[in-house]
C-alpha cells in the first residue's frame, strides 16, 4: 500500500509538505502542489480522511446522546442523523443512556467527551445545572432535538408538544366525547425528560376550553412504551366508570391501552376510542388515529443546523424550501427554538361516543 513517504520521496519534498500540499494550505506553491499531486496520481496515493482531520485538529465525529434508542421517536431521530451526518462526510458517536441516571452523570462528563467529538446532538436529554456547565465549558457546538434541558447557544428542534395535545383532545372533543382519559409519562422514571408534562397540559387546556373540568381520576401516569399503555389502561378500567375515549401521550402508549380495552372484551372504537401522538410505523397498520410529528425531519434538521458552523459541507433537506435556521452569537441570548409543524392523522380507532 502506498504511504505518504512514497509520494514525499516521488515528488522530491517533504512528507509535512505533502500533507499541507493534499490538504490544500496556502503555505504550499503552486508549482509544489502540482508536482506533488502528481506524484499522489501516479501513485494512487488516497489522503487519510481520519488522518487529515487529526492533523487539523478534528476527529470527524458527532456525539448523539439518546435516553433509550430502543423507542421508536429516538430510534427515527438517530436514524436521519447518522444519514446526514454520513453524506456530509462525518462519523457518528452514540451514546444511549438506557434509562440509567448513572450512565447519564458519567456521559456528560467534559472528559468523556473532550477530544473525542465535534459536536454534540442531545435528543430529549434531561440535564443537571453542572451538566449544562460542563458542556458550556467544552465550548462545542450543540443542538437539541425534542424536549429537554436548555444549554446556552444551542438551537433547538422540536415540535409544539402542548398544541399536539391540545389537537388529538379537541379531536375526541368534536367526536362528542367529554369522558377523556389521558395516560402519560411516568415522573419517577429515572430519566424521565418533559414531554409528558407539554403534553397533559395541552390536554388540560383543550378540556377546560371547552368548559369540561380535568378529572385525577382519569390521568395515569406509566412509562412511554407498549407495556406502560396497557398497564396504565388497565389501571384506568380498574377505577370504576370507564372513559369513552383515551388519549395516549405517545403511539406506542396508545398501542397498549388498544390491548388492554382489547384483553377488557371492549371494542376499539364502538365502546372506547383512542389516539396517539408520533405517528410510528405500526399507527397505519393498526388503525391508530394519531398526531403525526416529522421525527426524521427534526433529526436531518438538527443535524444540518450543527454542521453549519463546523464548515461541513452539507445537503439541504430542505432543498427549495426553508433556510437552515442558525444560532445566535452570543451565547447568552436565548436561541429561538425552531419548531416543526404537526398533523392530525384520523383512523379507525376514533369515532363518536355510542350515545352519539
Amino acid at each position: 500500500m502506498t504511504k505518504i513517504d512514497d509520494v514525499a520521496r516521488l515528488a522530491g519534498v517533504s512528507t509535512a509538505t505533502v500533507s499541507r500540499a493534499l490538504r490544500g494550505l496556502p503555505t504550499v506553491s503552486a508549482a509544489t502542489r502540482r508536482r506533488v499531486l502528481a506524484a499522489a496520481e501516479q501513485l494512487q496515493y488516497a489522503v487519510s480522511p481520519s488522518a487529515s482531520r487529526l492533523a487539523g485538529g478534528k476527529t470527524g465525529t458527532v456525539a448523539v446522546v439518546v435516553p433509550r434508542i430502543t423507542r421508536w421517536f429516538f430510534g427515527t431521530v438517530v436514524e436521519a442523523v447518522e444519514e446526514f451526518l454520513h453524506q456530509s462526510g462525518y462519523d457518528l458517536l452514540l451514546y444511549n443512556l438506557g434509562g440509567r441516571e448513572q450512565t447519564r452523570r458519567r456521559v456528560l462528563r467534559p472528559a468523556s467527551l473532550h477530544k473525542r467529538v465535534d459536536a454534540i446532538i442531545l435528543v430529549a436529554t434531561p440535564l443537571r445545572t453542572p451538566d449544562v456547565a460542563a458542556l458550556t465549558a467544552l465550548d462545542l457546538p450543540g443542538v437539541i432535538i425534542s424536549s429537554g434541558t436548555a444549554v446556552p447557544g444551542w438551537p433547538c428542534v422540536r415540535i409544539d408538544d402542548v398544541a399536539a395535545a391540545r389537537t388529538a383532545t379537541r379531536h375526541l372533543l368534536d367526536l362528542g366525547h367529554t369522558r377523556i382519559a389521558h395516560i402519560s409519562g411516568d415522573p419517577d422514571d429515572e430519566l424521565a425528560f418533559t414531554t409528558h408534562l407539554d403534553r397533559r397540559r395541552g390536554y388540560q387546556e383543550a378540556l377546560r376550553a371547552a368548559g369540561i373540568r380535568p378529572d385525577p381520576s382519569l390521568d395515569v401516569e406509566s412509562q412511554f412504551t407498549i407495556d406502560g399503555g396497557n398497564r396504565a389502561t388497565a389501571e384506568l378500567l380498574a377505577r370504576g366508570q370507564r372513559p369513552t375515549a383515551i388519549f395516549a401521550a405517545c403511539d406506542e402508549m396508545a398501542m397498549g391501552a388498544m390491548t388492554a380495552l382489547r384483553d377488557a372484551g371492549l371494542r376499539v372504537p364502538q365502546d372506547v376510542s383512542v389516539i396517539g401522538v408520533d405517528d410510528h410505523d405500526l399507527a397505519g397498520v393498526l388503525g391508530l388515529s394519531t398526531i403525526a410529528q416529522p421525527a426524521a425531519e427534526q433529526g436531518l434538521l438538527a443535524a444540518r443546523i450543527l454542521l453549519d458552523p463546523l464548515g461541513a459541507r452539507t445537503l439541504d433537506p430542505y432543498a427549495g424550501g426553508i433556510p437552515a435556521p442558525r444560532g445566535g452569537d452570543d451565547v447568552d441570548t436565548p436561541t429561538p427554538p425552531v419548531i416543526l409543524p404537526t398533523r392530525l392523522v384520523v383512523r379507525e380507532s376514533t369515532a363518536p361516543p355510542r350515545e352519539h
